[in-house]
């Protein structure tokens, strides 16, 4: 089983470009990417951070304009509720595996 007629390289070398063009290279033992470095406990917290800081925004988005239109809860209600989603969006964001891009065709 030797090398097909016409290809140049190793067959490592061949592979690596393969991986390459198709989003699947992985990072040099040692490199963290920015997503992984950290621990649990700074993704906790940042986790955490990012679901306050959503219902909080969406709070005071809420409130500011039931006081603006005079119409005390509708507003604060609807908001609470985009803010409460946003917030699990971008939890879900954070804790989900990364996605493999695909292939334009």
């Amino acid at each position: 089983m030797g090398e097909e007629k016409g290809t140049d390289g190793t067959f490592e070398a061949r592979l690596k470009s393969a991986r390459k063009r198709h989003g699947m290279d992985t990072p040099a033992p040692g490199q963290d990417s920015a997503r992984d470095s950290g621990n649990a406990l700074g993704v906790g917290l940042r986790v955490g951070v990012e679901l306050v800081s959503a219902l909080v925004v969406a709070l005071a988005i809420g409130w500011g304009l039931d006081r603006w239109l005079h119409t005390m809860p509708l507003f604060l209600v609807i908001f609470v509720l985009l803010g409460g989603a946003a917030g699990v969006l971008n939890v879900w964001r954070e804790v989900s595996p990364p996605s493999v891009p695909r292939r334009k065709q």
